[in-house]
């Protein structure tokens, strides 16, 4: 007797509906419909940290009524919102005599940094590092703008948003890079639980630009495809410091326009061979591309372009031949800081929250705190290139 056979689109969209509908059961046990997600008020001894001062010197503050005041907890626990830690830094910038001490943001003539994180395979920690980063730089004071440019949709996920319910008419960039009809950027761009963090979430939409583009340069669109997130983000320009982009994990139309915008490039890498032979063919393929796109008149300069170790385990003898490889190949280009693979990143991402969010007291204090400062350190240096890039 014949076995009998199963229609795979059939199968595929039950598991898919079936898949949708669990999550959303997941996120209203999460985050209630009428609920607002927030986050968290954090330490006087985080603030501090983030601040550069010492805890006395907010406690003095505090104590003469100066700043934004503080929740007092139990035991006279002092705690910031982030709203308050703006507050304070715009406080104490206008009484230093070195700007940029507390606001490090863009200046007269700096233009804006436009970082592009992209590698060819997932799992690289593309989306992690991109979300880190875009966080704590809104935490440094810098207005920061996030761009998910993956149709997945996991940095949009793990800041709220959930494309499949969220996102039903459109609110994506595919609308305001579209060949069509673009509406202004402006209006997909989303206010998030972090101060001065903004979103541009994502959704399978997105994969229109990959279908439309071919049709344009049939037609001989004059609007170069390599253009669009660019003119896009100009609109913009004059609310950001920096904007992070996630770019997918393929080199296709949208991955090559969000390059062409960019100033500069970090290219996640897992320190292990297949990754490091993926990656070769990602960079080749790259080069060649876009040769052609600056062949058309594409700007291909760079501010900087590095590349960022992830998930990284220190014990781990191969990883660490391969690390040695890399920094031997390709010198300064390699950031001299690591991301950790850490429980702690794992965990506070099966919550839909990055390690910035999440309270230190729901995790092992010493992993907490070794995966805290891998974090810290990449953003740390991530942000000198910045200065760096103007000319500072």
């Amino acid at each position: 007797m014949a076995q009998d056979r199963t229609r795979i689109d059939i199968l595929i969209g039950d598991h898919a509906e079936r898949l949708s509908e669990r999550l959303q059961a997941h996120r209203a046990q999460l985050f209630p419909p009428d609920a607002r997600r927030t986050l968290r008020k954090f330490t006087s001894g985080e603030v501090a940290e983030l601040l550069g001062v010492k805890d006395a010197y907010l406690r003095k503050l505090s104590l003469e009524g100066k700043g934004p005041s503080p929740e007092t907890r139990a035991g006279g626990r002092r705690y910031y919102s982030p709203e308050d830690i703006q507050a304070l830094r715009e406080y104490l910038e206008s009484g230093t005599k070195s700007p940029g001490t507390y606001l490090p943001g863009r200046r007269e003539g700096d233009h804006l940094q436009v970082i592009t994180v992209i590698n060819f395979k997932g799992g690289s920690g593309k989306t992690t590092t991109s979300a880190h980063l875009a966080q704590k730089l809104a935490l440094d004071g810098y207005r920061v703008l996030g761009i998910d440019l993956d149709p997945q949709a996991s940095l949009s996920a793990l800041h709220g948003f959930q494309p499949e319910f969220d996102l039903l008419d459109g609110g994506t960039l595919y609308d305001a890079i579209r060949y069509d009809d673009p509406v202004p950027l402006s209006q997909v761009v989303q206010k998030t639980y972090f101060t001065n963090l903004d979103l541009v979430p994502g959704n399978l939409d997105l994969m229109e630009f990959e279908h439309d583009t071919p049709r344009a340069l049939a037609q001989r669109d004059d609007n170069l495809f390599f253009t669009r997130v660019g003119s896009a983000l100009a609109e913009i320009e004059t609310d950001y410091d920096v904007v992070v982009i996630d770019c997918p994990p393929q080199l296709g139309f949208l991955t090559m326009s969000a390059l062409s915008a960019a100033t500069s490039v970090l290219v996640t890498v897992h320190p292990q061979m297949l990754d490091v032979m993926s990656m070769c063919q990602f960079l080749l393929m790259t080069s060649n591309l876009l040769g052609v796109v600056a062949e058309a008149g594409g700007d291909m300069s760079y501010d900087w372009m590095r590349y960022l170790i992830t998930r990284y385990e220190p014990g781990d003898g191969p990883q660490n031949q391969m690390v040695s490889f890399m920094r031997s190949m390709f010198g300064e280009n390699v950031l001299n800081h690591t991301v950790l693979k850490s429980t702690a990143i794992s965990d506070a991402g099966l919550t839909k929250q990055t390690l910035y969010e999440v309270e230190k007291g729901q995790f092992n204090r010493a992993t907490y705190e070794r995966a805290m400062e891998s974090l810290n350190a990449v953003n740390s240096e991530i942000e000198e290139l910045i200065q760096q890039a103007w000319g500072r």
